[in-house]
């Protein structure tokens, strides 16, 4: 019985998580949103030059990264054990997740034209963000803040 309501508590738990991490992702997709559309619509009216998907969506990635494990890191998984260390390990996710998400998002921008029809840089924006949520989730739940979750499990069962 102990076993069960421990289980039980656990998918509680992970439910709450789960629901703290898509808030959280949430607003920093808004962050990453805006800065994209920032940086895509004023360049023009501005300089009258646009800048490439690229150009446009590495900075609000980093913006958009920055804030979401600031936020995940404090109030979803609760870890203030060594920072710099989950730091890097989101670093190498990143280092892994930004060259491919770049690069096919500026094929994709390219092969389906998005300077001519300007609502396909968000859509491809839109795919990116959802890849990006669902993997970095998983991630940083059973990468960067596994030892977290585990001695938290620990020391309930104790």
């Amino acid at each position: 019985m102990d076993k069960l309501a421990r289980n039980s508590v656990s998918k509680k738990e992970n439910i709450i998580q789960v629901i703290k991490f898509v808030l959280f992702s949430t607003s920093a997709g808004l962050i990453q949103t805006l800065s994209f559309t920032l940086l895509t619509e004023l360049p023009p009216r501005l300089f009258d030059k646009e800048l490439s998907y690229w150009a446009c969506y590495l900075p609000a990635l980093i913006l958009s990264v920055l804030w979401n494990f600031t936020l995940n890191r404090k109030f979803t998984f609760k870890s203030a054990s060594n920072v710099p260390v989950a730091m890097l390990k989101v670093a190498a996710f990143y280092a892994v997740f930004t060259p491919v998400s770049t690069i096919l998002g500026n094929m994709a921008a390219e092969r389906f034209n998005a300077a001519e029809n300007p609502i396909v840089d968000y859509l491809i924006l839109a795919v990116t963000m959802i890849a990006n949520l669902i993997t970095e989730y998983l991630f940083q739940k059973f990468v960067v803040f596994r030892d977290v979750i585990e001695k938290k499990e620990k020391t309930k069962s104790e």
